[in-house]
């Protein structure tokens, strides 16, 4: 292959129109780059209304309409003008960004490619204004409302080649109308009219984030959410994530925002799916909005010239904030989600009823008490009439044993021996209601092959997955008996009788000799042997069968990228959950009415409760309504 013909040039000065076209390459990737600088200049000038109109995808136009405070004539050649903003004028102000916009070269770059004009009227001033083409341009008397106008049109009609690279209309308008959806999202003060070829395609009036979430993201979402608002220090987390049941194919439903700008930030996406993965199944995504707030001199956004990619200034903080408050959040999705539970029953209170009912997860004290703690000890006393297995399979037990299972949990006063002795009321007898806010998840019918639990709850029919509900029970057992162990004090290590030696390279080194503090609290003892050699001398002890070698390139690649490591946290959890899915109930284990009502009480006070830890649901509800459907009933 020959190689290219070089030609010998002079150094030179190129010429701004071609600058501004090279820097364009970079600004105005395709017209949905263009309608996102636009709008984040409406919304830096403090717009409280905003209208998109774009013709064929917005390559032959996009024009954008806001009620901002203008600009004023005199500086209307400037704002074409390479390097020329109102929002920074100095190093401090850079470090300090707060507005969406800063760079200055997002219009000077558009009018390079583009043929461009500027109306704009400021609220002193007694007519608009306008200029065409670039700064060189002439500025006119104009009319016009309050506000600024920025019309583009032809884009890259000077740079054929450019243009080729273009997809189709219909893309390119799915492009922008995706940037506008980003953007609306943020901003709910704010309302946004979007048409594409003179008609209008969406129009979000002023609302808060709820109801926006909702517009933009669908029914589906609002459905199955929930909100986030907390707060430590500096940093304030707040908006929606989705429950692990809305999760999707794609990941095209989850947006992220910083000091309201949205980013693509690999630290950030990883702290959210690291907080979901003992509820999300497979290769699922989970659906989110969340927005992260902190002080401007924490975060740097002038990484890149989309702004889309951030860099903070303590990425280990921020990424255990964002996992945690989202963990907290997912910790609730269980029965008692949806309702309120009763207040935990007391030992005291269970020794006085004379049951031999199981303590709840939080009140078990050994690991080993909550290794082989079981949901198989009745509620009831040993013997009695409701003790026995069947006592809920007939119309009759369903009818009294839904007035008795309430009384007995609305009361641990309640004198069992009565309630045993109690004569058996007729099916005409008044029963009084279930709550739904006590019990969740209703109470045992029958078990159906062996697999699932058929219960009554005041909405219907629940039916729930045995195995998948004992799992995540014991799951939550171990791992909360766990951290009870190791809370306070100093992680266990493991030192190896023979370092592991293995070849690194230097980034692996530097990340090494750079944080062996972090990786002390991890459990590891990373040693650098040479500019090419890395010594592993002791492990956690939980992990001290792994592969020594994989497990620290792991660890320094996560501490490299996120200030800090999840590997212990997922390794350890790997192991308790294949343990806790050994010692689960299995199938076709025939379990008395009891026996099943104990294990739904346990599900409605076990956290995250609505998965199982490979991310299947536990348990769903049949509403009379539906079933009513099923059989054609007043139709």
């Amino acid at each position: 292959m020959n190689a290219p013909a070089s030609t010998h040039r002079p150094i030179q000065q190129l010429p701004d129109q071609l600058i501004s076209q090279i820097a364009a390459g970079e600004v105005v990737e395709r017209p949905s780059a263009v309608v996102k600088e636009l709008l984040e200049n409406a919304l830096d000038a403090g717009s409280t209304q905003i209208t998109v109109r774009l013709e064929e995808g917005g390559v032959k136009r996009i024009a954008i309409t806001d009620n901002g405070r203008g600009i004023a004539p005199d500086e209307m050649p400037l704002a074409l003008a390479r390097h020329a903003t109102s929002k920074i004028a100095s190093l401090t102000d850079l470090e300090n960004v707060a507005t969406l916009g800063f760079r200055g070269e997002a219009l000077a770059s558009i009018a390079s490619v583009a043929a461009v004009s500027i109306t704009s009227r400021t609220p002193s001033a007694p007519h608009a204004w306008q200029i065409i083409g670039s700064h060189h341009g002439t500025v006119s008397p104009s009319s016009g409302a309050f506000g600024t106008t920025i019309d583009v049109q032809d884009l890259y009609f000077n740079t054929p080649a450019r243009r080729k690279f273009l997809k189709s209309e219909q893309t390119e308008y799915g492009h922008c109308a995706e940037v506008v959806r980003r953007i609306a999202l943020a901003r709910p003060d704010v309302s946004f009219s979007l048409s594409h070829n003179g008609r209008t395609i969406d129009h979000w009036n002023v609302s808060d984030m709820a109801k926006r979430s909702a517009q933009i993201l669908g029914t589906d979402f609002a459905e199955a959410r929930l909100a986030i608002d907390e707060a430590a220090g500096p940093l304030h987390l707040h908006g929606f994530i989705g429950l692990p049941t809305a999760s999707k194919a794609r990941a095209d439903g989850q947006f992220f925002y910083v000091n309201g700008r949205f980013v693509r930030d690999k630290l950030l996406l990883h702290a959210v799916r690291a907080a979901y993965q003992d509820v999300l199944h497979g290769d699922r995504f989970p659906s989110y909005a969340l927005s992260l707030d902190l002080d401007p001199a924490l975060v740097d956004v002038n990484v890149h010239p989309s702004k889309i990619e951030v860099r903070f200034r303590d990425s280990r903080a921020v990424h255990q904030f964002v996992f945690h408050a989202v963990q907290r959040a997912l910790a609730q999705t269980s029965a008692t989600a949806h309702g309120s539970v009763p207040a935990p029953i007391t030992a005291a209170e269970v020794k006085a009823s004379g049951s031999n009912w199981q303590p709840r997860p939080h009140e078990q004290t050994s690991f080993g008490a909550q290794l082989s703690s079981t949901f198989s000890p009745s509620p009831f006393p040993p013997g009695s009439r409701w003790d026995a297995p069947g006592v809920a399979t007939s119309a009759l037990g369903v009818a009294q044993s839904t007035e008795r299972y309430g009384a007995l949990f609305k009361s641990s006063e309640l004198d069992m021996a009565s309630v045993a002795a109690a004569p058996a009321a007729p099916l005409s007898a008044p029963i009084r209601p279930m709550s739904n806010d006590d019990f969740p998840l209703g109470f045992a019918l029958a078990q159906l092959h062996g697999i699932y639990i058929l219960a009554q709850n005041t909405k219907g029919l629940v039916l729930v997955d045995m195995h998948a509900a004992h799992e995540r029970i014991l799951y939550e057992q171990l791992k909360n008996a766990l951290d009870a162990q190791i809370d306070g004090s100093d992680m266990q290590v493991q030192p190896l009788l023979i370092p592991v030696t293995f070849f690194a390279d230097a980034i692996e080194v530097g990340t090494a000799d750079e944080n062996q503090e972090t990786l002390k609290k991890l459990g590891f003892d990373i040693a650098v042997m040479s500019p090419t050699t890395l010594a592993v001398r002791a492990v956690p002890t939980l992990l001290k069968n792994a592969d020594a070698q994989t497990l620290a390139r792991d660890v320094l690649r996560d501490v490299r990228e996120y200030g800090g490591s999840r590997v212990l946290i997922e390794r350890r959890n790997e192991l308790l959950g294949t343990l806790a899915c050994h010692t689960a109930v299995r199938a076709n284990r025939i379990l008395t009415v009891p026996e099943m009502n104990a294990l739904l009480r346990q599900m409605e006070s076990t956290e995250r409760a609505d998965q199982c830890n490979h991310g299947r649901p536990t348990w769903v509800q049949l509403e009379i309504s539906a079933l009513d459907k099923l059989f054609l009933r007043g139709q």
